[in-house]
């Protein structure tokens, strides 16, 4: 509920303008959100029973992923959808 008032402030704050980032304010959002994804997993994990200690492999491969997995909502932001004029 929170992540989605986050993503749908800055489209309803600046209605009528174009929204531009600089590719480090993208890239902190994505670290942003990484990081509570995590949160939550480790959260998960810990609820569930013991939290395993993880090396920077496991880092690696789980950031690896969350790009594959986010590539969908960039192609429909940048590629298909129509852009307003």
């Amino acid at each position: 509920m929170v992540a989605a008032l986050l993503l749908a402030y800055p489209g309803w704050r600046n209605r009528a303008r174009a929204v531009e980032k600089s590719f480090f304010a993208r890239l902190l959002e994505l670290l942003a959100f990484y990081g509570l994804v995590g949160i939550a997993g480790f959260a998960f994990e810990t609820n569930m029973g013991n939290s395993f200690a993880q090396t920077w492999e496991f880092y690696a491969v789980t950031f690896s992923l969350f790009l594959v997995l986010a590539y969908p909502g960039f192609v429909y932001r940048y590629l298909l959808r129509r852009r307003k004029r």
